[in-house]
This record gives structure tokens, sequence and C-alpha cells, in this order.
């Protein structure tokens, strides 16, 4: 067990798991949110490290305001069973060591669920954000991990009606759903008065509304050969009348090398054609989306992030966990059929006539998810009427009793 704080919690301490890059957009939210009441509880970041090379973790850290991880765990890449019993561990002995008043786990990685897994073994009260979210795949590593951390979990906070309904159909007891709204939003409309849509736009020589920015990591859509060949193509055909914008996961980069190596993925004319780049920073990423004519991507922040942007998003995928984004008609799913891909872009608008549009918001996606997760916390979890408090009591508190309020 690495040693990052001397001595014993506090009391009222509330541990933040994160270990990949999406995680630490919502996770910056919540820990500003919770920092805020200093007096009520001290959050403190683990980092699992399942995401850990500089341009998928530190520039996050750092662009986003969230200070060091109070302790990384280091886990780094591996299979799914290697990298989540890692990370089991490495939590594991954090909460034991910790014994925090509360265990709060994001999204649904390999590190969300060692750490459902963890805090349900230590008997450590725990919290899932994001929590009901189904794309009803379980090929879906992602899904899984959503599944049983919510079923581990004690408090569930949710986006979206849909994710409420999902939790209620499952058996889950309503006094544990909290409707809270999306954290990732609140990260977002708080960052973007600092991103420079010019100096990016300058620095990759392209013009808004000129290109289509595409995103793929998925194991369905680049480990597969037949699915990674069935994504070549779907670029190269839009390559053919739009500018291309990859900015490559290194996980896709290692998939499909051979491929990129065999492909004649040159500047063509018209301004046609792939660039593809290193990963962004959030705050340049968050530019080019703005900037895009559409984006393609199999991401589901990304499908959350486009909607909150009113850019339209083509999801390269059968299937998705945020249906909410289809229904607010910004977000298609389009799999990896080159015919669907090209017939729907081409009945998207010009650029120059939805550019600055305003377009509606879902509920609680408004940049205070975070502080009403907090307030929550604080009051409901926290608070010494629930009699929550690890430290006054021998016996962890039965489930049966941790969602009344």
């Amino acid at each position: 067990m690495p040693e990052a704080i001397p001595g014993t919690c506090e009391p009222h301490t509330v541990v933040l798991i994160c270990g990949a890059r999406p995680n630490f957009v919502k996770i910056a939210a919540l820990h500003r949110a919770l920092s805020a009441r200093p007096g009520r509880c001290r959050p403190l970041i683990v980092h699992t490290g399942q995401h850990y090379s500089p341009e998928l973790s530190d520039v996050f850290f750092r662009e986003l305001e969230i200070p060091p991880p109070d302790l990384h765990l280091n886990v780094g890449s591996g299979s799914h069973g290697e990298q989540t019993a890692r990370a089991l561990t490495g939590i594991e002995a954090c909460l034991m060591h910790y014994r925090p008043d509360l265990m709060v786990c994001v999204g649904d990685v390999n590190s969300t669920l060692a750490a459902a897994l963890a805090a349900a073994k230590c008997r450590i009260p725990s919290a899932h954000v994001e929590a009901g979210l189904r794309s009803g795949d379980r090929a879906m590593p992602e899904e899984i991990n959503r599944i049983v951390a919510d079923h581990l979990c004690d408090w569930l906070y949710t986006t979206t009606d849909e994710a409420n309904d999902n939790l209620r159909r499952e058996g889950i007891d309503p006094a544990r759903i909290v409707f809270a709204g999306n954290v990732m939003i609140d990260t977002l409309y708080r960052h973007l008065p600092r991103v420079d849509r010019e100096a990016v736009l300058r620095r990759l020589r392209l013009a808004a509304g000129s290109f289509v920015l595409l995103t793929m990591h998925r194991p369905a859509n680049v480990d597969d050969p037949d699915s990674a060949r069935r994504l070549i193509e779907t670029i190269r055909r839009v390559a053919q009348h739009h500018h291309v914008v990859f900015p490559m996961h290194p996980r896709t980069r290692a998939r499909l090398s051979d491929m990129l190596q065999s492909d004649s993925w040159t500047q063509g004319g018209g301004g046609r054609g792939v660039t593809v780049c290193e990963p962004l920073g959030y705050h340049d990423f968050v530019a080019l989306q703005q900037c895009a004519f559409a984006v393609l991507t199999d991401s589901g922040g990304i499908q959350e992030e486009t909607t909150a942007l009113g850019v339209p998003c083509l999801t390269l995928r059968p299937n998705t966990e945020r249906y909410a984004t289809v229904s607010m008609g910004t977000n298609a799913l389009v799999g990896l059929d080159p015919e669907r891909v090209m017939t729907t872009l081409e009945t998207l608008p010009a650029f120059a006539d939805r550019n600055g549009a305003i377009f509606p918001r879902l509920p609680f996606w408004d940049g205070h998810a975070a502080e009403r997760i907090a307030e929550h916390i604080c009051t409901r979890v926290l608070g010494t009427d629930d009699a929550r408090d690890t430290r006054a009591h021998a016996e962890y508190v039965p489930r049966q009793m941790v969602g009344a309020h």
C-alpha cells in the first residue's frame, strides 16, 4: 500500500476513485463541489492508473484543475481481468487503510467495477455516479461494469429519467436512486469560456465547419478484424467528401497500425483527406467538437458533450447507453455502415445554418449536477441523522436502511 497521506482519515472523508480519461472529467466537478463544503466532508482522489500516459491523464488533471491524486495505484494496462484485479487489490488496501465514510466511483471503466466490488467487500458505503445507463449489449465490457456497480453500490446518482427507469426495472429500491444530472456537462460548461477555438484551428490548419471529427477506441470496433476493415472503409468514404480529423487513441493506433500503413491517407484536393494526430487535451478537443461539421464516435461521453453543444453526432455503434441523446435528435446510431454514414452526413444542415443555434437541454444537464450530488452526500449520506458514521458504529449499516430519506 503506497503511502500518500500520513495517519488515518478524518471523519466524513469521501474517496473519489478515478482511472481513465472520461473519469477525470467527472471527478473534476465532484471534487470541486465537495471541496466547497470543507466543514462537512473531505474528498480524497485515488487514481488507479488505468490510463497513465501524459496525454490521457496528466493533461486532464492540469487543464481541469484537479489536484494531484492523494494516492496513485499504477495498475497500468493488461487484459480486463488483469487490470480489474490489480485495481481491486489496490483499492481494497486503500479503503482498509483510510476507512472512509463513503467511496464514490464514476462511469463504467474497469476501475469503476473494481471500486464497487472493493467497497462491498470492505463494507464501506458506496455511491455510483452516472448510474443506470444501459445499452442492452452485454458483449460490451462497460455494460457489465455498469450493471455490477449499480447492484453493489448503495447510492445511485443518475443522469436521465431513462436511467432511473432502467434501475427500477432491475428491481433496485427507488430510495437508493437520486436523479442528479450529468456531472460531465458541469465540467463542459465551466470550461467553455476557456476554450480557444481559433488557436486550435490555426495550429491544425482547419476552418470551422470544414471537417468531420472522428474518435474510435472500443474493442468491438478496433479489435475485431472485420469491424476494423469496415471502419477503415467508412473513414475512406467520408474522407472523399469531408476532411476527417482523427485524434487517435494509443490503443486504436496499436490495433490499426498495419491497416494504416497500407492505406494512402494523404491530404486530398479540396481540403479532403484524413489528418491523424495524437490525443488532444480537454480544451482542444472541446474546441474541435464545437467547430466540427459533425462528430463520428463510439464514445459515450462524446455523445453527451455533442448533445450539450448542439453538434450533430453519428455514433459508430449499433446501440448506445445514452439513448436520451438520440431522443434529443443530436445523435444518430449508424454503426459501421459506410452508406448509412454518408446518407446521414448528407442530410445535415450546413454548418453556417446551425452555428450558434440554441438546443434544448435535458433535465439537470445545467452545470449544477455535482452540487446536487455533493449536497445529498453531505446531508443524507454523511449527515448525523442517518447514523452512517462508520467510525461511530462497529457494523456497516445494511443496505435496506441506506436508502431511507
